[in-house]
């Protein structure tokens, strides 16, 4: 599944620009993607939509890179607290992950809700970091958001590459 979203970002430069479902569904097919594949994929693709629709975003929510206005922080006395099923679907090096994007003030929190939302529904348990940060830009892909470079930067890093100090 995550094949099919890495190709489908690489090849739609935001998400109003990717086709319908099923004229996308076509495209997957002929570029020799495996039906269940692709099956998996739309049926995530379809949850992303429902759940961007879905959020209640104020305009420099949304999408902060986009519109110009500083990225919403949260409140300092505010606890994003997981439960059991999520903490074990993501996995902590996932949490931590997400805990130091909010930290960063770059993933505010109603697109950290749709992360997760989408990482619930992503299989693999635990989900692993690298399909993590596949979500997080599928998100941001799905509003229209170019990220920061820095932030690009940590999300399409392969970390088994590096070496610790």
């Amino acid at each position: 599944m995550f094949e099919v979203l890495v190709f489908v970002y690489e090849n739609y430069w935001r998400g109003d620009a990717c086709p319908e479902l099923h004229q996308l569904e076509r495209k997957l097919s002929a570029h020799g993607f495996e039906p269940e594949e692709i099956q998996e994929a739309l049926l995530w693709l379809d949850g992303l939509s429902l759940a961007a629709q879905n959020a209640q975003l104020a305009p420099d929510e949304a999408c902060p890179a986009s519109t110009g206005f500083a990225p919403v922080l949260p409140s300092p006395t505010s606890l994003r607290v997981y439960s059991v099923a999520e903490q074990d679907h993501l996995g902590a090096e996932c949490l931590g992950f997400l805990s130091f994007l909010d930290a960063a003030g770059v993933l505010p929190p109603p697109l950290r809700e749709i992360v997760v939302d989408r990482a619930m529904a992503a299989p693999g348990d635990p989900v692993s970091l690298d399909e993590l940060k596949i979500i997080v830009l599928m998100v941001y892909w799905s509003c229209g958001t170019e990220l920061d470079a820095l932030v690009l930067d940590e999300l399409c890093d392969d970390t088994r590459s590096r070496l610790p100090h």
